[in-house]
């Protein structure tokens, strides 16, 4: 233990944390920086932050503030102490309704204050895109606005009062008339009131520098203005008093299209007038291709919100907006849900802004630029072609009403001739803003990325006056250095530089990556979607970060560690690292990241990736033996007709809990009964009786494992409702070599029976979560050769388990990427809703007229999609919506010894209360066996398959 660490051991109740996972985790922020902090102190209260920075300020360790590390210009990363403020600072202390004011800690994030509010008819103004994990500490730190400042201005314009301490220990209570300002920073100001009065942009978006123009004395001597947007660099903010506005009583959503991005920013200006609450911008490169049928004609699209009394008022206050704008077309939503489905869009456009079209990485540095608004036009004409002329791209979004842009752009930072000329742009851009009287940050602060700038948007005299501002709160240089005042390059501490040049070897194909895990890695560019304390809608990600709070699991916090162990400063043990392995185990491998990530981090495949490394040549835990192999006991059990056995023995609790500890899976856990006959066991018999029934398409039914050996009921009543829709149903070929007839399950040719081996059909899905990634290439290639009569024919492969149908359409062509065949296989699986839609369309299913309640399953949600589900359920009058988040089960995770609490807390997140509140005779939809198995386990209640709802109904008619 070094000096440092103990000494803030002794000096602090909070957790002090100098391992490598806790500095590993706060290398880097939402920017292209990384730096290696010393350790991460996680105070209590301001005691203990003044306890650290007395300790600091004795052995000249910088200090850091961070809250919610979505700073995208590198200022929430540090070589010293980092103050994590989220995990203990993070309460509303009051709110007062009458005064519409708020009492908040630094490390409250701000979803949570507007939930709070809400109830009063109040909200907080300013609300950027990362509003459900950023802070109200990193706001003020970087004078954040979002993208209702049109209406109710940035952080500086609603805080009230700020307490701070100094870097020398001192507390403050910041207000007006210079209310705890520090001794000298009045007569600072007195002495250069001239250059504060004429040196300054006018404009709506001037976050860059330090606001000294807010100690001018007709504005007030507002200290507290002043300190918003320091950056951390003046003081550390223990507690503020923030303003709430009124929150208009109805909203409507105004949503512009335009030929491209130049028409849509020169309307922007006009339509201030008229009062709205946004208007917000983007281009049609930054839409996914299944959201662009939501908005409406054009090629760029202004979000024009407006705000009334009534639904009435505001949808005619967003109706005379459409009529003064020139648009090509235009949608008018007042439906709160499809308002939040069309914001949506624009807030994931942060992340979707890192891919370019082709898949190429786009990386911020430039990200918020503003100019006045009225000139925003003519400036996105002479960014674009500066863009061409050093052959680079990117696509602008943001807040257009204010004159402010984000974009991402393509700069190649992995090579020396690629940063360089990152930095001539740069150079040549802060140029251009200056030129059109913009500031070279309209939001997110200059960090790192512009500070170097500076110059040459106030002048070097300024500059020089901000260093002396720094001087008077700051005069030993502890807090944050390097950043806004006498910063580092902007071409220095990339976080890149530290990653390997050339690919690492892996399993896994990364189509989307150039087969590069590196780059895989790099995916993760910060925004944190990650760690949202509540799933929002029919949302995933991230169950564990949600279950434990902890940054190390959520989807961000693994992607670091993984970063840090491919640049092997920080983790030096590669493969073989226990903090990646430690921070992996609690994933579930849900696959909510690759769909809810605003770049599809794919971290379930991630973790696979890892554990096969990591295991490789080594001994296992014994859950990946009892579990991973799943597949092959089953197959055994039901060959020896023991069953009926294995289940009595189940029974038994000391023999139970004797094979649960050999194996691996937690002790709370029921051991699932096995059926006493499979499913294609059933299947044969039906055969010989000959009760195959339809005469239209074939489709192939998959037998996966969960529904042959423990829910073989699935597998009957889906050809229930499959045969009763027309179709003809047949089961894959077990025989190899050979031209098994499909749907037989066996051989017609006598010579075939004497010369084939026998197998099964497998996804491999238990080895790929486990990382047997080497089982999971064997067993995937003998199905790939069971499966060639059926790749032969054009029938589809209907798969009933979704987690199986997810492995088949991704995990199985991306780990078998070199065989041809796993992308013809993972071209023809359907899930049993579009299976019906597809190839009986004509059919309507039996009228069940019954509420529904459940979960989507993650996978579903993730991978498949679940829109021919909910078509089905309507057609069947089946109403309500399912939650989204995940069951917790997830298949081995939850059944492993050690997961037991966070599979349960998962369930808890939206599954089992999403349940008991359902009215009475709804059905529980649970399509996934793990989803069933929680819901019987720890909720009592029976989920069932959408096939056994319809094949019940079919029935009853």
């Amino acid at each position: 233990m070094t000096d440092l660490e103990a000494a803030l051991r002794t000096a602090v109740r909070g957790e002090v944390g100098f391992d490598v996972t806790s500095r590993a985790l706060t290398t880097m922020d939402a920017s292209n920086y990384r730096r290696v902090p010393l350790g991460v102190v996680a105070p209590r209260d301001a005691d203990d932050v003044a306890a650290v920075l007395e300790v600091c300020r004795a052995r000249g360790v910088p200090v850091v503030a961070r809250g919610g590390g979505t700073s995208i210009a590198g200022q929430a990363t540090g070589t010293g102490v980092v103050l994590d403020f989220t995990r203990h600072m993070n309460r509303l202390v009051s709110l007062d309704r009458e005064a519409r004011t708020a009492v908040v800690q630094p490390g409250l994030v701000l979803d949570r204050l507007q939930r709070a509010a809400a109830p009063h008819g109040l909200r907080f103004g300013p609300d950027p895109s990362t509003h459900s994990r950023c802070t109200l500490g990193g706001m003020i730190g970087n004078n954040s606005c979002g993208s209702h400042s049109v209406a109710w201005g940035t952080t500086a314009d609603s805080v009230r009062e700020l307490t701070v301490l100094t870097a020398r220990g001192k507390r403050l209570r910041l207000g007006q008339e210079w209310a705890g300002a520090p001794e000298g920073l009045r007569e600072l100001v007195d002495g250069d009131l001239a250059r504060l009065r004429t040196g300054f942009p006018d404009l709506p978006r001037r976050i860059s520098g330090y606001a000294l123009d807010a100690l001018l004395p007709e504005r007030g001597a507002d200290v507290t203005r002043s300190f918003c947007g320091s950056e951390g660099t003046l003081g550390v903010l223990t507690e503020a008093v923030v303003r709430l506005v009124e929150a208009p009583r109805a909203r409507a959503l105004a949503v512009l299209g335009y030929a491209d991005e130049a028409g849509a920013a020169e309307a922007a200006a006009g339509l201030l007038p008229l009062g709205p609450l946004t208007v917000e911008g983007m281009a049609a490169d930054l839409v996914p291709v299944s959201a662009a049928a939501l908005l409406p004609r054009g090629g760029a699209w202004l979000f024009v919100e407006t705000g009334g009394e009534s639904a009435a008022e505001a949808r005619a206050r967003a109706e005379a907006v459409v009529r003064a704008a020139d648009v090509v077309d235009a949608l008018v939503v007042t439906d709160p849900a499809g308002q939040r489905t069309l914001w949506r869009i624009r807030e994931d456009a942060s992340g979707t802004a890192t891919r370019m079209p082709d898949g190429a990485e786009a990386w911020p540095g430039w990200e918020d630029c503003a100019v006045p608004p009225a000139r925003l036009g003519a400036y996105l004409r002479d960014f674009r072609g500066l863009l061409a002329t050093h052959g680079l791209r990117g696509t602008p979004y943001g807040h257009f009403g204010d004159g402010c842009i984000h974009v991402r752009i393509d700069f190649d930072l992995l090579t020396d001739a690629g940063v360089a000329r990152f930095r001539r742009f740069s150079e040549e851009l802060a140029d251009l803003v200056v030129a059109h009287g913009g500031s070279l940050s309209g939001e997110h602060g200059d960090g790192q990325a512009r500070a170097e700038l500076l110059p040459r948007m106030y002048g070097e005299e300024t500059v020089a006056l901000f260093e002396r501002a720094k001087s008077v709160w700051d005069p030993d240089d502890l807090l944050n250095p390097g950043m806004l005042v006498r910063p580092a390059p902007l071409d220095a501490n990339l976080r890149f530089s530290v990653l390997p040049r050339e690919p690492v070897d892996v399993a896994f194909g990364y189509p989307s990556d150039g087969g590069d895990f590196s780059a895989a890695v790099r995916r993760c560019v910060g925004v944190a979607k990650c760690r949202t304390t509540s799933a929002a809608g029919s949302g995933v990600m991230c169950p564990s970060f949600r279950a434990t709070g902890d940054e190390a699991h959520s989807t961000r916090g693994r992607a670091r560690l993984l970063h840090e162990m491919l640049a092997g400063e920080l983790v030096t043990d590669g493969w073989r690292s226990t903090e990646v392995r430690d921070a992996l185990d609690l994933c579930l491998s849900c696959k909510g990241c690759r769909s809810d990530c605003p770049v599809e981090v794919d971290m379930a495949t991630y973790k696979a990736e890892f554990l096969h490394h990591h295991y490789a040549g080594r001994r296992r835990p014994a859950a990946h033996y009892a579990m991973g192999w799943l597949p092959v006991w089953l197959r055994w059990t039901a060959r020896a007709r023991v069953a009926p056995v294995v289940n009595a023995l189940a029974s038994v609790r000391p023999l139970a809990a004797v094979a649960k500890r050999l194996g691996g899976i937690a002790g709370e856990r029921e051991v699932p009964r096995l059926a006493g006959e499979t499913f294609s066991g059933w299947w044969r018999g039906r055969r010989r009786g000959a009760e195959r029934t339809g005469s239209g398409d074939l489709v192939v039914l998959w037998p996966d494992t969960f529904t042959e050996h423990l829910a073989p009921s699935v597998g009957r009543a889906a050809v229930r409702v499959l045969e009763a829709a027309g179709l003809r149903v047949a089961l894959p070929p077990t025989l190899l070599p050979g031209r098994a007839v499909i749907g037989d399950g066996t051989s017609k040719s006598a010579l075939a029976l004497l010369t084939a081996r026998r197998g099964r059909v497998c996804c491999g899905l238990t080895y790929v979560s486990t990382g047997q990634l080497d089982r999971a290439r064997a067993v995937m290639r003998r199905t790939l050769d069971l499966m060639a009569p059926v790749l032969e024919t054009s029938a589809p492969v209907v798969v009933l388990e979704p987690s199986c149908a997810a492995a088949l359409r991704t995990d199985l062509p991306e780990l078998l990427h070199d065989d041809p065949r796993a992308a013809r296989l993972a071209a023809r699986v359907l899930t049993f809703a579009e299976a019906l839609e597809r190839h009986a369309p004509d059919w309507r299913p039996p009228a069940v007229n019954r509420p529904v309640t459940g979960q989507t399953h993650c996978h579903q949600h993730a991978v498949l999609g679940d829109a021919a589900d909910r078509r089905l359920r309507e057609a069947a009058g089946l109403t309500g919506e399912l939650t989204g988040g995940c069951c917790g089960l997830a298949g081995n995770f939850g059944f492993e010894d050690g997961h037991y609490e966070v599979s349960a807390a998962c369930a808890e997140d939206q599954l089992l209360p999403a349940v008991r509140e359902a009215s009475d005779g709804a059905v529980v939809l649970a399509d996934g066996f793990s989803c069933r198995t929680q819901l019987e386990q720890l909720g009592r209640v029976r989920g069932r398959h959408l096939a056994e709802v319809l094949a019940e109904a079919l029935e009853g008619e």
